[in-house]
């Protein structure tokens, strides 16, 4: 069983005991405890201090500043330090490479047996290939070590197969961990791959190293104690992914029906190069969301005399179409993301195949069609969209699934984007009507009209960015706003500022949800009312 160990960075000896004790009351398995975060520390006075009465089993680190930690000392007093932590009976002593042998040589056979040396290596630039990565593990072992560790560096998300690859085929016990927030899943997918521990830290303000999650998430969203190696890896691939709820809400119900799997948040920067490094049967679904982030460029303001001047930098919506770019990623598609152009949903056959589909139809459409007090028939002559105007405000894969599913519903349609072209292209494909955003401030609809917000703008932590001025807002009948997170953006508060009805995207969250649960899990029907408690929980 992979070990679940928290680090303890206190500045004091009595800020670590404290720490000691609510990791073992958080269900650790052991502390690893930082000595070189300890500001004025007394080996002799301090460690037996720390270890009396300590929990859990102990790790001790005293990490120089040549390899990312605090010491700045000589080796010879780092040394003597460890090999009395060793007489005092921790478990684990860590020491890195490139002093290995010279450790080694310190103790001179005088280790403890109780006591395990972990020989550890840290690359915080990048991930190395398999075979160097193989090199360094052999080079770990030549040591002496009773067990290896190597961190690397994710600067895309496929570097951390090159580390699992590498574990898998290990001999000896390993720690592979690959650090930033595009390492996370080697983190909490260290169980599947034979990881000899993994680490998760008490809150946000207590980590050691980059991307580490908090041992609550651990336990509690991703059920670490149940993954294994016959665990299924499901996912939201997106960027930016950390603000998702959906592997809250997955995960907690993933486990309420037993099913073997875990659901990850993915920060992916290509999502084919993604899907053709993680192409095992085990890696079996995925959620699909747009890149939608700020860019900045920069320029330089040039006097007539074309001397320098200020520097000025441009901030912009740059917007990757990854529920696009999967259409051709897969192998097949159902009727309606074929129709639709775009996938939200991907699903890995037992042959490899990989099967597109798109529940954010469903899921807005119904949720408006509530929202209008309908009762969300599939029938088009008896939608309460059937007839109705409906300007949707973007162009990618959401607006594209609720401008196809509005006019399936018997709706006109005015798709209004800050790219006009790309207005154009999708209002011509469901034979409707193209604006320009900023036109939406002078647009005077008809009355019964329903505006649909399917960009980003408004989402955390951008809370108060919204896609239509406050003043235009009272000339709709419904506005719906596909941003769930937070559950009241400023676009829905102004509408009811105005006495207009709103519709959450929440909704909107929940419905599709439910419909990619469905396909991850070969049809086992989603637990709805744990989905929305969920979801009310978390919005």
């Amino acid at each position: 069983m992979t070990l679940l160990c928290v680090p303890l960075v206190g500045r004091t000896v009595e800020e670590m005991k404290i720490d000691a004790a609510a990791a073992a009351a958080a269900g650790a398995d052991l502390v690893e405890i930082r000595l070189d975060y300890i500001e004025g520390f007394r080996p002799r006075e301090d460690l037996p201090r720390l270890l009396h009465s300590c929990p859990l089993p102990v790790l001790v680190t005293y990490r120089p500043n040549w390899e990312g930690g605090r010491y700045d000392g000589d080796d010879a007093t780092r040394f003597e330090t460890l090999y009395l932590a060793m007489e005092l009976g921790v478990d684990y002593v860590d020491i890195e490479l490139k002093v290995g042998d010279k450790f080694v040589g310190f103790l001179s056979g005088n280790k403890p047996d109780k006591c395990k040396l972990i020989v550890s290596s840290h690359n915080y630039e990048s991930t190395p290939s398999c075979e160097d990565l193989a090199n360094l593990v052999a080079r770990i072992q030549e040591v002496g070590a009773d067990i290896v560790k190597v961190a690397t560096t994710a600067t895309d998300i496929v570097d951390v197969s090159r580390m699992f690859q590498v574990m898998v085929h290990c001999q000896v016990p390993m720690i592979g961990l690959v650090m930033s927030e595009r390492g996370l899943m080697s983190r909490v997918l260290s169980p599947k791959f034979g990881g000899y521990l993994t680490f998760g830290i008490l809150d946000a303000t207590k980590t050691s190293a980059s991307g580490q999650p908090t041992l609550e998430e651990l336990l509690d969203i991703y059920n670490i104690r149940c993954i294994g190696p016959d665990t299924k890896v499901l996912g939201l691939i997106a960027n930016p992914v950390k603000q998702s709820k959906s592997p809250i809400l997955h995960n907690k119900c993933l486990q309420s029906v037993g099913y073997n799997a875990v659901y990850l948040p993915l920060l992916a920067d290509d999502l084919a190069r993604f899907l053709d490094t993680y192409s095992a049967p085990d890696f079996s679904g995925f959620s699909i969301e747009h890149e939608d982030r700020m860019k900045n460029t920069t320029s330089r303001n040039r006097t007539k005399k074309g001397n320098q001047g200020k520097l000025i930098v441009l901030f912009h919506h740059c917007s990757l179409p990854f529920k696009v770019d999967a259409v051709h990623c897969c192998h097949e598609h159902d009727a309606v993301a074929k129709s639709i152009g775009a996938i939200n949903t991907i699903v890995r056959k037992s042959d490899g195949k990989l099967v597109g589909y798109n529940t954010d139809y469903i899921g807005a459409i119904s949720a408006i069609e509530d929202g209008i007090g309908g009762l969300g028939s599939k029938d088009a002559a008896m939608s309460p969209l059937s007839g109705r105007l409906i300007v949707v405000v973007g162009a990618g894969g959401a607006a594209k699934a609720i401008a196809y599913g509005a006019k399936k519903k018997g709706a006109r349609v005015v798709v209004a984007n800050r790219t006009y072209e790309k207005a154009v292209t999708l209002a011509n494909a469901v034979g409707g009507q193209a604006l320009r955003l900023a036109d939406l401030e002078n647009f005077r609809p008809e009355e019964g009209t329903i505006l649909a917000n399917a960009t980003s703008l408004g989402m955390y932590p951008n809370v108060d960015g919204t896609p239509v001025p406050k003043k235009a807002l009272s000339f709709y009948d419904v506005v719906f706003d596909a941003v769930y997170a937070p559950k009241v953006t400023r676009l829905l508060r102004e509408a009811k500022e105005h006495g207009v009805k709103v519709v959450s995207g929440v909704e909107m969250f929940v419905r599709q949800a439910m419909g990619q649960f469905e396909h991850f899990t070969g049809g086992i029907e989603a637990p709805e009312s744990l989905m929305r408690e969920i979801a009310a929980q978390y919005t």
